[in-house]
């Protein structure tokens, strides 16, 4: 039986994950594209997460290689591609996970120091990644970026939950949100410019999800417990009254991957249960 993603090979930015009880994007993603028949680069900045995706992927039958980068850093972007070509020859897929807000605030509350690194992080290392696997899609005259944004692009902060329990939110995430927001351009620039490359360029823009990065931070920062924690932000998901979880942005991403997409590039596809309707 042919599976979706046979014969591609797929760049993971971001495929490690902090640790927690429940599973990440990026390793979720790295688990479901690997099941169905993609070969992987798992790149992290903590090399021994990757590692661990990287185990879990060939304890269920995939294949996989790491390699330790951090993607404000143009020259690891460049190893990454490297390591990708290095070992199957090519790069089909740059699947760009990686983002942070610790240090987020208001306008009056930022320093100066948070606020270039959130953007760093979150968006200028998504050019950079892009900016090493272009040329080899390019050659290809086939490829697909996929940027992991998030809803709080596109609504108002008083719709996400977490600015309620989050310390540093009275005022907004400006960071945070000033980045994925750029995401969102940049993911329409690229595919409006990679068009005539044959290449597909796509953003996700997850909602609240019970993933480490947000439940075991957000319990750092509040002190709230676990159960209460998830029960608040499962009250704000119209769909269900409940989070999502990483396999619901990971199928979204195979999906945008897979040759089911080939006609859809410059997307900005919410996986929210339904809370980016509350625009405003």
């Amino acid at each position: 039986m042919t599976k979706r993603l046979d014969g591609k090979v797929a760049l993971i930015a971001g495929g490690g994950q902090v640790p927690g009880e429940t599973m990440g994007n990026g390793r979720a993603t790295a688990l479901t594209f690997a099941r169905e028949g993609a070969k992987l680069v798992i790149a992290d900045i903590d090399l021994a997460a990757a590692e661990e995706t990287r185990r879990q992927v060939e304890a269920a039958g995939g294949q996989a290689v790491t390699v330790q980068g951090d993607v404000t850093k143009e020259e690891d972007c460049a190893r990454c591609a490297e390591a990708a070509k290095a070992a199957y020859g090519r790069v089909d897929i740059l699947h760009n996970n990686v983002g942070v807000s610790p240090g987020d605030s208001g306008p009056t509350t930022i320093t100066a120091a948070a606020w270039r690194r959130i953007l760093d992080v979150n968006l200028t290392g998504m050019l950079l990644m892009a900016k090493q696997v272009l040329p080899v899609m390019q050659a290809q005259r086939a490829g697909v970026i996929t940027n992991i944004s998030s809803m709080l692009s596109i609504t108002s902060d008083s719709t996400v939950e977490a600015s309620s329990c989050d310390p540093t939110a009275g005022e907004g995430q400006i960071a945070y949100r000033v980045s994925k927001s750029g995401v969102n351009s940049l993911t329409e620039s690229l595919a409006m410019s990679q068009a005539p490359n044959g290449i597909r360029v796509n953003a996700i823009l997850p909602g609240l999800m019970a993933t480490p990065t947000a439940i075991e931070w957000l319990m750092d920062q509040t002190g709230q417990s676990r159960a209460a924690l998830v029960e608040q932000r499962d009250r704000q998901v119209p769909l269900g009254g409940k989070q999502g979880t990483a396999w619901d942005v990971a199928n979204a991403a195979l999906f945008l991957a897979s040759d089911e997409a080939r006609f859809i590039t410059g997307a900005l596809l919410p996986v929210d249960g339904g809370q980016s309707l509350r625009r405003g």
